[in-house]
Parts: C-alpha cells; structure tokens; sequence
C-alpha cells in the first residue's frame, strides 16, 4: 500500500531523486534557519538604527541601511526556505 503521507509525485521516486528530494529540503531548512537568524538580529539592531535615523545628521544612517538589508535578507531566505522545504510533511532538526 502506498504512502499517503507523500504526493502523489513522490511515490515513485528512484534512490538517486529521493536522494536529491532530501538534499533540497535540507537545503531548505537552512534557509529557514538563516531566516530566523536574520529577523532576531533586525529586531535588535532596530534599536540602534532608530536611534541612528534620529541622531546621524544628513544621509549618513549606516545603521538603518544595515537594518534594511537584514529584513530583506530574512525575506529572502523565509521564501527561499519555504519554496525549497515544499511538500515536506515533518518537522526537520539538525
């Protein structure tokens, strides 16, 4: 009996493919932890660059353009992460 757990275009899965499945979901959840990592260190560094935007006379807000990025970054691998961890039915820990 088939597992039906797995999509249906999981099923039939040579060891090479499910080999590489396993290596994009990995992958994937590698990205999802950079995400986290990148949204706890832009939450803290918001403290800084507020103080940054209202100090720092002229366009000379080094924090805030640091901010920036490291949201756009946690936004970039969030998606990355969850595009490449898709049709993975179990919560993966390293």
């Amino acid at each position: 009996m088939a597992n039906t757990l797995l999509p249906v275009e999981e099923r039939n899965l040579t060891p090479d493919q499910v080999e590489q499945l396993d290596r994009r979901r990995r992958r994937g959840q590698l990205f999802l932890t950079i995400c986290l990592q990148c949204t706890i260190v832009a939450c803290l560094v918001t403290l800084w660059a507020g103080q940054d935007w209202t100090l720092s006379p002229g366009w000379h807000h080094p924090m805030v353009y640091w901010d920036a990025i490291m949201f756009a970054a946690a936004i970039f691998f969030g998606v990355a992460g969850v595009r490449l961890r898709r049709g993975s039915t179990e919560f993966i820990s390293y």
